[in-house]
Formats: structure tokens, C-alpha cells, sequence
């Protein structure tokens, strides 16, 4: 575009701009054409110029907001997708938290370093604040430095923010999936279920009787399935499962100490608990301290994900290993796969073994 061409105009008839690729591809949307529109067409569509569309392919921000969302509606209507070639990356991974200040964030941006250190790449940080999308304004920025991946932790994409990355070539990964991702989205996690199970059957096999839980948030799948593997533990072992004895939580140290409380100033109290994450545990440790409980002789308490601290609190926490660093490096190693276009992978959903930890946390109930 010339400097006097006004930055949104449409484009001439019969003009054809050669400032990206006007390859048509195969639409992965059923029931659209088997091909896309150029970037001419698109332009003439949303009655801009070549150079327009361009701008929104690149993030730029010099683009009114309505033009902005009227391109975007027809690159994502139309599947467009920008070539290898044309896709010049930063050497960064995008690593997006919904909550970042936690010892298990940490262990996840350990992991996350080991691979982007290999490949010559640095990691830059982002939190949704809570939210289990990020804002607008996350997804521009990332549209316009252009890393060579996102890898989003406990979060996930809205439709809009999907298509404004694909059509930038912008590979996500998602991590530890807060809801389904879509069979469309690589995702990494870890078998919840069965750590739920597992650390609920070992305090069945000690012999307790009524064990308690604080559950994480209901929004998440991975607190979701824990619960799960919990009540299907009681059932298998022939145990009623007391609703009473389900306390909802959030993951925070504070929610565990809280509940905690209310589970065992109960008259009819359980002699064990599973916290459904390790922080919730040390919160339960607090709980009990104050009421004059002794772990294990009075409570047997089993958390998950095995964090660094379990192993030096007192008495060291039986949980459940989640092996974080190993899941973040697996995520990375597969956005960086993804760039490469290597193509898609076998498996889109790869879940890592989860394993029961024993140590001085847990016990038989007293007087058994």
C-alpha cells in the first residue's frame, strides 16, 4: 500500500495484492466450501483493502475495532490459514496461567524451561487472573509477537481467540484442561481418576471407615475426576459415600484450613481425609493442629500432586504424585512439534500416569 492509499479502502477491481500467499487450502469446517477464500476475496468481502487484512493477520493495532472483528469473522468463516513460510516466529513459548502464584505453578515453568531452554527459546509468563480464558487483549499481543507456541495451563481458548491463532499460525497446547478442550485441541494431562481411586482405596485398606474430601472447583475436570475416583473407590469397597463428608474447595491453602474446621468439629468426625491438592492438605495439617489432632493417630490426611514441600512437612504427607514438571515438558515438546509442523500428533489427548506416595501421613484409625 502506497501512503496515500487511506488504510482500510477497498481494494480495486481486478487488483490482486501479493503481500502474503493466496494458496487456497482444505476447510476443516464441515459444511463450508473444501476451499478457502484468498486474501483478495476476503478483502473484497469485508469491503477493505489487501494491506487491511494483512495488518489483521499481523496484529497490528492500527486497525479500527469494527473493521478488526468483521476481518476476523471471515478468516475464521472461511478457515484461512497463513503458510509456514510467511509465519516469521519469536523465539518465545507463551506459558498462560489461571492463577500463577503457587508452588505448582512453579514446578510446571520448571518444566516448561527445561524445553525451551534445549531449543534456544525463552518463556514469557501471563495470568488470566482467575479466569479460565484469557482477555482480548492477551490474544492480540500474541498475535503480534507471533511465539513459536502457546502453552495454556488449567485455562483454555474461547472460539474467537482459537481462530485468531490458527489463522496466524500460533500452535496451543493445553495443559491440565479446565474443561473439554475440543478433539481439535492437543491437550496434556494426567490420570485423575485413578489417583482419586488410589489414594482413597489406601485409607480404605488401612481401615477407615468415614473419610472425608475437599474437592477442588467443580469448573475443572481434573478436580472433577479426583471426586470421582474418590466416591468410586468407597462404592467398590462397599462404603456408603457421605455427602457431608464432601466439602467443595479451590485448590488454596486458606479453603483446606476452613474446611477443614467444619469436618472435624463434627461429632461424628472421619478419622481420615483426602484434600484434593497438596496445598489443602497443609491447610487440613493446620485445622487439626489447632483442634488438638495428631497426624496420623488422630487423622490420617492423603493430598495430591507431591509437591516439593510434602516430603519436609511434618509428618511428611502421603498424596498422590502428579508428575507436573514431566507434563510441562511434554507440552512444550509438542507445541514446538506443532511449529515445526510435523504434523498433527497420533494422540491429541496424552495423559501421564499419575502414582500413590506413602508416607508418615496415613494411618490405621486408632483402636483398630
Amino acid at each position: 500500500m502506497t501512503a496515500r492509499e487511506p488504510a482500510e479502502s477497498r481494494t480495486p477491481p481486478g487488483e490482486t495484492r501479493k503481500t502474503l500467499s493466496e494458496t487456497r487450502t482444505t476447510s476443516p469446517s464441515a459444511g463450508r466450501s473444501t476451499q478457502t477464500a484468498t486474501l483478495a476475496e476476503i478483502a473484497r468481502e469485508a469491503g477493505v483493502s489487501a494491506p487491511t487484512v494483512s495488518k489483521v493477520l499481523n496484529g497490528r493495532a492500527d486497525v479500527a475495532p469494527a473493521t478488526r472483528t468483521r476481518v476476523e469473522e471471515l478468516l475464521r468463516t472461511h478457515g484461512y490459514r497463513r503458510r509456514r513460510a510467511e509465519a516469521s516466529r519469536s523465539p518465545l513459548i507463551d506459558l498462560v496461567f489461571h492463577e500463577l502464584e503457587s508452588a505448582w505453578a512453579m514446578e510446571v515453568i520448571r518444566g516448561v524451561e527445561n524445553v525451551a531452554r534445549d531449543a534456544g527459546l525463552s518463556v514469557v509468563l501471563s495470568e488470566s487472573a482467575g479466569r479460565l480464558t484469557p482477555g482480548r487483549t492477551w490474544a492480540d499481543q500474541v498475535a503480534a509477537r507471533r511465539p513459536h507456541g502457546v502453552i495454556l495451563v488449567l485455562s483454555g481458548l474461547d472460539e474467537s481467540q482459537r481462530a485468531l491463532l490458527t489463522s496466524r499460525s500460533v500452535p496451543f497446547v493445553v495443559m491440565d484442561p479446565a474443561g473439554d478442550p475440543g478433539d481439535d485441541v492437543p491437550s496434556i494431562g494426567a490420570t485423575n481418576w485413578q489417583g482419586g481411586l488410589a489414594a482413597t482405596r489406601h485409607l480404605v485398606d488401612l481401615g477407615h471407615r468415614r473419610i472425608g474430601a475437599i474437592t477442588g472447583p467443580s469448573r475443572m475436570m481434573c478436580s472433577r475426576a479426583r471426586i470421582d475416583g474418590y466416591r468410586a473407590a468407597l462404592e467398590t469397597a462397599g462404603l456408603p459415600v457421605d455427602q457431608d463428608l464432601i466439602r467443595p474447595g479451590d485448590f488454596h491453602h486458606e479453603t483446606g484450613y476452613r474446611q477443614g474446621l467444619e469436618l472435624l468439629r463434627r461429632p461424628d468426625r472421619p478419622t481420615a481425609v483426602f484434600a484434593g491438592n497438596d496445598l489443602q492438605a497443609l491447610g487440613l495439617y493446620e485445622a487439626a493442629r489447632e483442634l488438638g489432632l495428631r497426624i496420623p493417630e488422630d487423622l490420617s490426611v492423603v493430598g495430591f500432586d507431591d509437591l516439593p514441600i510434602a516430603r519436609w512437612v511434618g509428618p511428611p504427607l502421603t498424596t498422590v504424585r502428579q508428575p507436573l514438571t514431566e507434563m510441562a515438558e511434554a507440552a512444550a515438546k509438542l507445541v514446538l512439534d506443532l511449529a515445526r509442523e510435523e504434523g498433527t500428533p497420533a494422540a491429541t489427548r496424552v495423559e501421564l500416569a499419575t502414582s500413590l506416595v506413602v508416607r508418615s501421613s496415613t494411618a490405621a484409625p486408632d483402636g483398630t
